[in-house]
């Protein structure tokens, strides 16, 4: 899918797949070698993550039911879990530098 800001006019990626079991959930992006532009993964619901077992940094962008930025993370490292959002319903991962400009506030969709 695509995931686009439409607070600032910005496509985050464009083959962002959705994470929405628990499975895909815990897996994640464990264990593989780093994203491509324009890659990503949407978890929902889900309101924090851990990077344990990645060997790369991630923008993380915590977004509540509506799709509204709560917080965004700039470059999380790996092997960390990051703190619980309160209100975030999603988070979308990113690789480092792709989320831009966007800050919280922002209004962040997906299309498929």
């Amino acid at each position: 899918m695509i995931v686009r800001n439409l607070t600032r006019g910005l496509v985050l990626g464009d083959r962002i797949r959705r994470a929405d079991t628990f499975r895909l959930r815990l897996l994640g992006l464990m264990f593989r070698p780093g994203l491509e532009p324009g890659e990503g993964l949407w978890l929902e619901p889900c309101c924090q993550v851990h990077t344990h077992f990645m060997r790369f940094p991630l923008d993380l962008l915590f977004l509540d039911a509506e799709g509204r930025v709560l917080r965004a993370l700039a470059s999380f490292p790996p092997r960390r879990i990051s703190p619980a959002v309160p209100g975030a319903r999603a988070v979308l991962e990113l690789p480092a530098g792709a989320m831009g400009e966007t800050r919280p506030g922002d209004l962040v969709r997906a299309f498929p």
